[in-house]
């Protein structure tokens, strides 16, 4: 017998049951809990049809579902748009709370208070629990109650701020016997209207001893010193505070990258017009020349510069690009070619398995000296010289430029000097 009164905990950029903040919360109350995911058909039809992230997310419910099917319970998935299936789930069970983890960017601050407007008209509570990032959004601030405007400053912040209870699990995965009792059907990806992609998601990877090597290892882009945990933190399949523990105990360099990830994510909270336009407003007056033709070279990594070139093809080819090549393609597109960097980064929000706005804009705007950076006009990479202290042997180029001492190989797009 179904039981009469449920709660919901709504599965988006969680997709886990381990130490998972906003599912322990619902798991906790007395009523079952009725778990969902929504293919949000908003999203989707700005996708190509082998978008290999979806194919990831299907995967991994794919997987979560096996999981619960084995106890006789599941997640319920649906597609559409996420106003219409609450509306219609509202109808179907007798729901007392709606759980979820917080989402930061503009989209889900839009989508989660058109919910709670629509719950709040059939007195159902909705609640939201920080999960994806350590520090919420309003944890790091300034004396005056205002956000960090500068990388290091918040990191210094966020470190004086860190304790020990910060990491405190989430034991999600003990609690599992209080989901909702039903089995529910699966939909093919083919359902959703999506077809099988090429490219997959690697495994996560922040073992002890890739983090020990990692400060030594991860601007080489021939080497396999990063962990590719990108898609990973993404979609919540593994849990920030594991990560962060990880980080701790084995590397205070991987430790500051994922301080920048936070460090990005209020700063697309507290300033959401980051998304479209330049952090530092003056520099949306920047004249670009923004010439298509040389653009599609840079996509297709045909620019005459190896190293931005290799990184192009990697992204093309993989759905990843190394850290560094980032950075490089980045300065290179929008100093040395004068092309807006927002082509740029919509291009890499297309391409990038690991795709996240506030790393993919903060990251961006960092190199074209728009962002929140404190140097932000004269800071070129230069792309010969990248190579020579990152790929000293080309070992990465032979893989991804091996024609370039070639006649077919296109001369320089731009003359360097």
């Amino acid at each position: 017998m179904k039981p009469n009164k449920c709660n919901i905990f709504w599965f988006r950029r969680d997709l886990r049951l381990e130490d998972n903040r906003g599912l322990w919360e619902a798991l906790n109350c007395p009523e079952p809990v009725l778990p969902i995911f929504i293919f949000d058909t908003d999203i989707l039809k700005t996708l190509p049809r082998t978008d290999a992230r979806v194919q990831f997310i299907h995967h991994t419910i794919e997987k979560l579902n096996a999981q619960l099917n084995l106890q006789g319970k599941g997640i319920r998935v649906e597609t559409g748009t996420p106003s219409k299936i609450f509306r219609n789930l509202t109808h179907e069970y007798r729901i007392s709370k709606v759980f979820a983890n917080e989402d930061y960017e503009p989209y889900g601050i839009k989508r989660d208070e058109q919910i709670k407007q629509l719950l709040d008209s059939q007195g159902i509570a909705f609640h939201t629990f920080p999960d994806h990032i350590l520090f919420p959004k309003n944890d790091i601030l300034k004396a005056d109650n205002t956000p960090y405007l500068v990388y290091t400053p918040y990191k210094n912040a966020w470190l004086k701020h860190f304790n020990q209870k910060k990491l405190t699990a989430f034991p999600s995965e003990t609690l599992l016997d209080h989901i909702y009792p039903e089995v529910f059907p699966m939909p093919a990806l083919k359902k959703i209207g999506f077809h099988k992609s090429p490219l997959g998601v690697p495994e996560a990877n922040f073992s002890s001893r890739l983090l020990n090597a990692y400060e030594l290892r991860r601007d080489y882009p021939s080497e396999k010193g990063t962990s590719r945990l990108g898609p990973h933190l993404r979609f919540g399949t593994c849990s920030i505070r594991q990560v962060f523990r990880q980080a701790f105990a084995h590397s205070e360099c991987f430790r500051n990258q994922l301080i920048w990830r936070e460090f990005y994510s209020m700063i697309l909270y507290h300033f959401p017009h980051v998304s479209e336009r330049a952090f530092k407003k003056p520099y949306d007056r920047i004249p670009w020349l923004n010439h298509q033709e040389i653009f599609e070279r840079w996509c297709k990594g045909e620019t005459g510069y190896p190293m931005v070139d290799a990184g192009m093809r990697q992204l093309n080819r993989t759905g990843y690009m190394h850290n560094r090549l980032r950075m490089l393609t980045a300065s290179f597109l929008s100093k040395f070619l004068l092309v807006d960097w927002r082509w740029g980064e919509a291009y890499f929000a297309e391409k990038l398995l690991d795709f996240e706005l506030a790393n993919n804009n903060g990251g961006w705007q960092w190199a074209a000296g728009t962002g929140t950076d404190a140097q932000p006009y004269f800071r070129i990479f230069n792309p010969e010289t990248q190579i020579k202290k990152w790929d000293k042997e080309g070992q990465f180029l032979d893989e991804w430029v091996p024609e370039r001492h070639e006649a077919n190989y296109p001369d320089p797009i731009v003359e360097y000097k």
